[in-house]
C-alpha cells in the first residue's frame, strides 16, 4: 500500500531514469532544422568530423546528441522513416549498455541504428545479433542504407560464407549476424594456426536483438564444435529393437524432469532380452563394468521412445532427424542432440544412424556474450526476466513507453476439461472472426498441434495458412499477409518473430510481389497507386472488425513466450484482442497439478463444452509458470557455474594460442617446457631427501630416452659417491641442451623455429580436446558426490583444476618428446598441406526440452588439421635434386624453377 502511494507520488525508478534522458531528446529535436538544411554531402561529412573529435580524445558520450540527430536525418533521406522521441530514448538505453524493452511494432530495428552508428565511429566494430539468417540479411541491407549514406560500411555473416567473406564482413564498421554464427566463428578462430586466418576482430560492442530469446531461452545450449569418434551406429539400432518389447512396469517416466528410467523389473527384462539377442552374455548384469555402454544405449533408446515426440521435438526430414526449436517452432538445421540421444532417435525413425562426436571446442552463450566489454539488448518482453539479466549479465532492463497508447484487449483464459472441448471452442471462435473479416493468428506449441488445428479448419472449409518448421521457407510471406481481412494464420510459438503483422497486409511485400516484373513506366505508377489504395482500404476494414485477434491454444511454460504471442496484436496503437484457451489435458496443466483444478471444476458443476473464466485461474496459472521459470533459472545458473570453471581454463588456452601465433619464434616457450618436463622427471624418479639406492634408476633411464632421446647411465650415476639430484639434473640439462643445439645446427634455425611452433600448436589442440572430453565425463558423474555429503560444484572445481594442471604437464612432456625425437625430411611440395583451420567437424548445441531437459546437440563446421614439418636441403644446385640446393632463404625463389617462393614450394613444413 505504502509502496503504491510512493510510486504514485514520485514515479517508478524506470520513469525517473527516462525523465533524466528527456533533455537529450529535446536537444536532438532542436538540431533537426539545422540538419535538414544540409545537403547530402555536408550531412555525410559529419561522420569524418565526429571521428576527428574522437581522435583528439573527446569521449564518445559527448557526441550522442549530434550523432543521434545525424542518424535521424539520414534515415529520413534514405528510408523515409523518422525516429520518434521514444525511439531516441530506446537508442540511449542501448548506448548505455542496458536492455531496452520496446513492444512489438515500435521499430526496434530502426532504434538500433542510433547507438550502432555512434559506437561504430570509433572504428572498433559493432556487432548486431539477430535470431536467424533472414533477419540478419534483411536488417543489414535495410539499415545498411543509413550507414552507407553516412560513410560507414555494413557487413552480414550467414552460414554459407567462406572464411574470406567472413573476414571482410567482420572488418566492416557494422556486422549483422546470428548468435550461432558469431559464437561458432569465435570457436573456429581459436582452432586456427595463423593470426591472418582468423576472421573476427577484438570484441567491442554488441546489440542483441530479441535479447530474451538469445540470452535466456538459449542460455542452456552450449555451442560445441565436435569431431567424429568410433562407429557405434549398430549398437543403437540393436537397442532400438529392445525398448519396444518393454512393458509399462519396466520403466518410469518423469515428464517434469524429462527423465525415463528402468525399474528393477525393467532391468531384469532388458537383461533377458539382450541375452536372447546376443548383445550380452546370459547371467550378466546391465550394471557390470562390461555392460556400461549397452546400458547407455538402452537408456537413450528409452528416452527416444518415451519422452521425445515426432513433430513436437523433432521431425524426420529428407532422411534425417532435425530438432525443432521449442521456442520458435523452426527446424534447427545441423544441430544434433548429444550423448547418443540423436542416434537413438535416428534408430527409432529408421533413418541412417550417424556416428557420435567428441567435443573439440565449446562455449555457452552466457560466457560468449560476456566477452564483449559493452553489451546491450532489445526485445518486447524482458521485464519478467529482469532479475536474471541483472544477475548473470549485469544488464539492467528499462521499459520504453509506446509511441501510441496500447489499446489491445487481453482477455481472461478459458479453461475446459478436455482437449476436444477446447479445440471445439477455438474453431468456433476462428470461424466467427473469419466470417466477420477479422484476421486471426493462432499460436500452437508444436507442429503436431498446428496440423491438428489446420485439419479441423479444413473440415469447416476455412482458408488458412500454416507456419511451422515444414513451411519455414515461406515464413516472411505468410506473416506479411497475416493481417488482411479474414486471414487465418496458424503458427508454432513465435515463428515469424521479427516480421510485423501489419493490418491490411504488408504494403512493401505486396508492391514487391505485384510489381517485380514491371518496368518503370506510367502503367507501373498507376498500379502502385492502386495497390496503396487497396491496402489502405483493407487496413480500415480490419480496424472496423476489431484488429488482429490472437488465440493461444495452450500456455507455454514461460509467461514471456505467452506475452510475445500476445504482442503480435495491438502494434503502434492498433486495436486487437488476445485470449488463451486451455484444457486440463494440456502439458503444463497435466504436469503441474491439474488434479485439484479438475476436482474444483466438477464441484462447480461445469458441464461438457462449458468453460471456466476467472481471474483466479489466471493467477493460478501464473504461479505454475513462475515455478517453472524459477527452476529453469536455477538450471541456467548452475550451467553457468560449471561452465565458468571451463571458461577460466578456456581463456588461458586461447590466450596462449594467440601468443604463440603472434610470433615466429617460440623457442623460449619450448625451452621452458623442456626444463619443467625435466624437473617433473627428476621429481618422480628421485624422491626428495632419498638415498641413491632408493632412486628409481630404471624409470629414470627409460624416461630419459622416451622423453628426451637421451641414453644415460642412470645406475652408474646413482652408484657415484655423494651424488645428489641437483647434479643429475645439471648433467641431463646439459645433455638435452646439446642435443637440441645439434638439431638446430643440422636443420637450420628457421626450420626448427617453424617446427617448434607448428608442433606446439598441434599438440596443444590435441591435449585441449582430450581435456574437454575428460571434463565432459567428470561433469556427467559429479552429481553423485552429493550422496557422499560433498558439494558437487566444489568437487568439480577442485578436480577440474587438478585435471588442467595434469593436462599442462602432459603438454610439456609431449612437446618435449616430439621435438627431441623429430627428424625433418624433404618431401614433394604437393604432398604438404600447410597448417590450416580445422575441417570436417560439426558445430553443436545443447537442446533443451520445454520442461527443463538439457542434452547437448549440433551444425556442420570446420575441424582439425595436421601441420607436418619440412626440411631445408644441401649443396650443388640441381633443380631436380633438392639435396644439392644447400640452405635456401625462406623468401628466396625456389631452386626447382616453379617461380614460387621457397617457403610456399619445397620449403613448406610437413
Amino acid at each position: 500500500m505504502v509502496l503504491s502511494l510512493v510510486t504514485r507520488a514520485f514515479g517508478t525508478a524506470n520513469d525517473r531514469y527516462l525523465k533524466r534522458l528527456q533533455k537529450n531528446v529535446e536537444a536532438i529535436n532542436a538540431l533537426e532544422p539545422k540538419l535538414e538544411a544540409l545537403d547530402d554531402e555536408s550531412l555525410r561529412a559529419c561522420t569524418d568530423a565526429f571521428r576527428a573529435r574522437l581522435e583528439t580524445g573527446e569521449p564518445v558520450d559527448e557526441l550522442l546528441v549530434e550523432a543521434f540527430a545525424t542518424v535521424r536525418e539520414a534515415a529520413k533521406r534514405t528510408l523515409g522513416q523518422r525516429h520518434f522521441d521514444v525511439q531516441l530514448l530506446g537508442g540511449m538505453i542501448l548506448h548505455s549498455g542496458m536492455i531496452s524493452e520496446m513492444k512489438t511494432g515500435e521499430g526496434k530495428t530502426l532504434v538500433a541504428t542510433l547507438p550502432v552508428y555512434l559506437n561504430a565511429l570509433e572504428g572498433k566494430g559493432v556487432h548486431v545479433v539477430t535470431v536467424n539468417d533472414y533477419l540478419a540479411q534483411r536488417d543489414s541491407g535495410w539499415m545498411g542504407q543509413i550507414y552507407e549514406f553516412l560513410g560507414l560500411t555494413a557487413g552480414c555473416i550467414v552460414n554459407s560464407m567462406s572464411d574470406a567473406e567472413r573476414r571482410a564482413a567482420y572488418a566492416a564498421d557494422v556486422t549483422y549476424g546470428t548468435n550461432n554464427e558469431f559464437g561458432f566463428d569465435y570457436l573456429r578462430d581459436n582452432m586456427k594456426f595463423h593470426l591472418d586466418e582468423m576472421v573476427q576482430r577484438d570484441f567491442n560492442y554488441a546489440i542483441v536483438d530479441e535479447v530474451d530469446s538469445i540470452l535466456i531461452d538459449e542460455a542452456r545450449t552450449p555451442l560445441i564444435i565436435s569431431g567424429p569418434v568410433e562407429d557405434s551406429s549398430a549398437a543403437y539400432s540393436e537397442a532400438d529393437k529392445i525398448v519396444p518389447q518393454l512393458t509399462e512396469v519396466d520403466f518410469e517416466v518423469d515428464e517434469k524432469a524429462r527423465a525415463a528410467t528402468l525399474t528393477e523389473e525393467g532391468v531384469e527384462h532388458a537383461e533377458q532380452l539382450l541375452a536372447e539377442a546376443g548383445l550380452i552374455e546370459a547371467g550378466t548384469s546391465l550394471y557390470d563394468i562390461t555392460s556400461v555402454t549397452v546400458l547407455h544405449h538402452i537408456n537413450q533408446a528409452l528416452r527416444a521412445h518415451k519422452l521425445f515426440q515426432r513433430d513436437r521435438d523433432y521431425i524426420a526430414h529428407e532422411g534425417r532427424i532435425v530438432i525443432i526449436d521449442e521456442f520458435t517452432g523452426r527446424m534447427m538445421e545441423g544441430r544434433r542432440f548429444s550423448d547418443g540421444l540423436h542416434q537413438a532417435l535416428e534408430a527409432k525413425e529408421g533413418v541412417e544412424v550417424q556416428n557420435e562426436n567428441q567435443t573439440l571446442a565449446s562455449i555457452t552463450f552466457q560466457n560468449y556474450f560476456r566477452l564483449y566489454p559493452k553489451l546491450a539488448g532489445m526485445t518486447g518482453t524482458a521485464m519478467t526476466e529482469s532479475a536474471e539479466f541483472a544477475e548473470i549479465y549485469k544488464l539492467e532492463v528499462v521499459d520504453i513507453p509506446t509511441h501510441r497508447p496500447m489499446i489491445r484487449n487481453d482477455q481472461n483464459d478459458e479453461v475446459y476439461r478436455t482437449l476436444e472441448e477446447k479445440y471445439n471452442a477455438i474453431n468456433e471462435l476462428i470461424e466467427d472472426a473469419h466470417n466477420r473479416g477479422q484476421p486471426v493468428l493462432v499460436g500452437t506449441v508444436s507442429i503436431e498441434k498446428s496440423e491438428e488445428v489446420s485439419a479441423a479448419l479444413k473440415a469447416r472449409g476455412i482458408d488458412h495458412e500454416v507456419l511451422n518448421a515444414r513451411h519455414h521457407e515461406r515464413e516472411a510471406q505468410i506473416i506479411g499477409q497475416a493481417g488482411v481481412p479474414g486471414a487465418v494464420t496458424i503458427a508454432t510459438n513465435m515463428a515469424g518473430r521479427g516480421t510485423d503483422i501489419q493490418l491490411g497486409g504488408n504494403l512493401e511485400m505486396r508492391l514487391e510481389a505485384d510489381l517485380a516484373d514491371m518496368e518503370d513506366s506510367p502503367v507501373r505508377e498507376v498500379r502502385e497507386a492502386e495497390i496503396r489504395t487497396e491496402v489502405e482500404r483493407l487496413h480500415d476494414e480490419v480496424l472496423a472488425a476489431g484488429g488482429l485477434m490472437v488465440i493461444g491454444t495452450e500456455r507455454h511454460e514461460s509467461r514471456r513466450i505467452d506475452n510475445q504471442l500476445r504482442g503480435r496484436s495491438g502494434r503502434q496503437g492498433d486495436p486487437g484482442t488476445s485470449r488463451f484457451f486451455l484444457s486440463l489435458q494440456d502439458d503444463l496443466m497435466r504436469i503441474f497439478g491439474s488434479e485439484r483444478m479438475d476436482g474444483m471444476l466438477q464441484k462447480l458443476g461445469i458441464e461438457e463444452g462449458e468453460a471456466i473464466v476467472h481471474p483466479w485461474i489466471n493467477k493460478a496459472l501464473e504461479k505454475a509458470q513462475q515455478k517453472v521459470e524459477a527452476r529453469n533459472f536455477e538450471i541456467r545458473k548452475q550451467l553457468l557455474q560449471y561452465d565458468d570453471v571451463m571458461n577460466d581454463q578456456r581463456k588461458v588456452i586461447y590466450e596462449q594460442r594467440k601468443d604463440l601465433m603472434r610470433t615466429d619464434d617460440v623457442s623460449d616457450t619450448v625451452k621452458a617446457m623442456r626444463a619443467e618436463a625435466l624437473e617433473d622427471l627428476i621429481a618422480r624418479t628421485i624422491p626428495e631427501k632419498a638415498f641413491a639406492e632408493q632412486w628409481d634408476t630404471e624409470l629414470l633411464r627409460e624416461d630419459a630416452m622416451r622423453i628426451f632421446g637421451l641414453e644415460i647411465p642412470a645406475e652408474e650415476w646413482a652408484a657415484e659417491e655423494g651424488i645428489a639430484d641437483e647434479e643429475i639434473h645439471e648433467r641431463m640439462e646439459k645433455m638435452v641442451d646439446e642435443r637440441m643445439a645439434a638439431k638446430v645446427a643440422n636443420y637450420g634455425e628457421e626450420i626448427m623455429r617453424m617446427a617448434e611452433k607448428n608442433l606446439l600448436l598441434q599438440i596443444l589442440d590435441q591435449h585441449w580436446k582430450d581435456h574437454l572430453l575428460r571434463l565432459d565425463h567428470l561433469r556427467q558423474g559429479i552429481g553423485l558426490r552429493a550422496f557422499g555429503q560433498k558439494n558437487p560444484l566444489n568437487e568439480y572445481k577442485r578436480e577440474a583444476f587438478d585435471m588442467f594442471q595434469d593436462m599442462l604437464a602432459r603438454l610439456r612432456e609431449g612437446v618435449t618428446m616430439l621435438l627431441s625425437h623429430i627428424e625433418i625430411q624433404v618431401n614433394a611440395p604437393e604432398a604438404v598441406p600447410e597448417p590450416q583451420a580445422p575441417r570436417e567437424m560439426e558445430t553443436k548445441h545443447a537442446s533443451i526440452g520445454q520442461f527443463g531437459d538439457a542434452t547437448p546437440s549440433s551444425t556442420p563446421a570446420e575441424g582439425a588439421a595436421t601441420a607436418p614439418v619440412r626440411n631445408q636441403p644441401a649443396a650443388t644446385i640441381d633443380p631436380d635434386d633438392p639435396s644439392t640446393w644447400g640452405k635456401v632463404p625462406r623468401n628466396a625463389a625456389c631452386p626447382c624453377g616453379s617461380g614460387k617462393k621457397y617457403k610456399h614450394c619445397h620449403g613448406k613444413l610437413v
